[in-house]
Order: structure tokens, then C-alpha cells, then sequence
């Protein structure tokens, strides 16, 4: 089994996000390698009392950035984000001390 903590890199801080968290929905950005039962498994392990009733996934590709005055260009890396659906229990990730 993979450490829980390798499965979940960090919750994604953003406006659409919040604003579903009052559904107990969460969302968080994944290694590229990880499953749904594993992003599940995951996250009962790191918060002990939450009940995952739904993971969905999304593979996001990066943005290709450009330099100013040069041809050269970059590109950002690929993600991976799931959204984690609750049943029971509630995640203290966003709340203020």
C-alpha cells in the first residue's frame, strides 16, 4: 500500500472550490499514478472519522508558457486533481485556527 501522504499532494485554493466545500465536496491535486480507490483509501487514512462517498478525477495537461523576446518556450506540468465526495464526517483543511 502507498503512503496516504504521497497519494494526496495538497488541496486545491481556489474560488470553485470553496464554494462547493458546504456540499462536502473537497478537491485535491493527486499524484498522476493514483487510482480512485487508493485517492479514497487516501484520504480515510490522513482525516480518521471521514466516510468518502464519491471520487471523481481529472487529468489536467500544463499550460505552455512564453518567453518575452525569445522563441524559447516552457510548458507547466501535467496534473492530476480529484474531487472527493463526503458522506460523513468533515475535513478542517480550510478553517481559520
Amino acid at each position: 500500500m502507498k503512503n496516504p501522504r504521497d497519494v494526496i499532494i495538497r488541496p486545491v485554493v481556489s474560488e470553485k472550490s470553496y464554494g462547493m466545500l458546504d456540499d462536502g465536496v473537497y478537491t485535491f491535486v493527486v499524484a498522476p499514478s493514483a487510482t480512485k480507490p487508493e485517492i479514497r483509501d487516501a484520504v480515510q487514512a490522513i482525516w480518521p472519522g471521514v466516510k468518502v462517498g464519491k471520487v471523481n478525477t481529472a487529468n489536467r495537461k500544463g499550460k505552455t508558457k512564453r518567453a518575452r523576446r525569445s522563441a524559447v518556450r516552457s510548458k507547466l506540468p501535467d496534473t492530476k486533481r480529484a474531487i472527493v465526495t463526503l458522506t460523513e464526517g468533515e475535513i478542517e483543511i480550510f478553517q481559520a485556527g
